[in-house]
């Protein structure tokens, strides 16, 4: 571990920020499968609603991302951990705007999830130089 890393790796920021967006996507996602959880007047379901279970999905595999990459020895895993962690963001923002474009009163939280993305894009940038 780098000399920069706490002794207790939950207390690395990027660490608690994952768990904030984590927090963050799951109540967005229960806020928007109230109003996409409703059959449209052809019966047909509405497809956004696999966006907000997507968000949580993504989210909820970056902190042991994170813990995993922190903990990796070998350079070349760690470096898979450090993309899978760079493509969950991706597709963070990505379903984002998607859901974004959902016939919800729930989409107003989302720009509040990309600006906590953008923070943990921040935080991933100088804590992928301590690794």
């Amino acid at each position: 571990m780098s000399s920069n890393t706490p002794l207790n790796l939950s207390e690395l920021p990027i660490y608690q920020k994952a768990l904030e967006i984590f927090a963050l996507s799951q109540n967005i996602s229960v806020y928007l499968n109230h109003d996409l959880s409703s059959l449209k007047p052809d019966g047909s379901e509405d497809n956004d609603i696999y966006f907000s279970g997507d968000i949580i999905q993504q989210s909820v595999s970056l902190a042991p991302e994170i813990l995993s990459a922190e903990l990796e020895r070998h350079t070349e895993r760690k470096h898979k951990h450090l993309d899978s962690i760079r493509k969950l963001t991706n597709r963070l923002y990505k379903n984002s705007y998607r859901l974004e474009r959902s016939n919800s009163n729930g989409k107003d939280f989302l720009p509040v999830l990309r600006s906590e993305l953008k923070k943990f894009k921040k935080l991933q940038s100088s804590w992928m130089l301590t690794l």
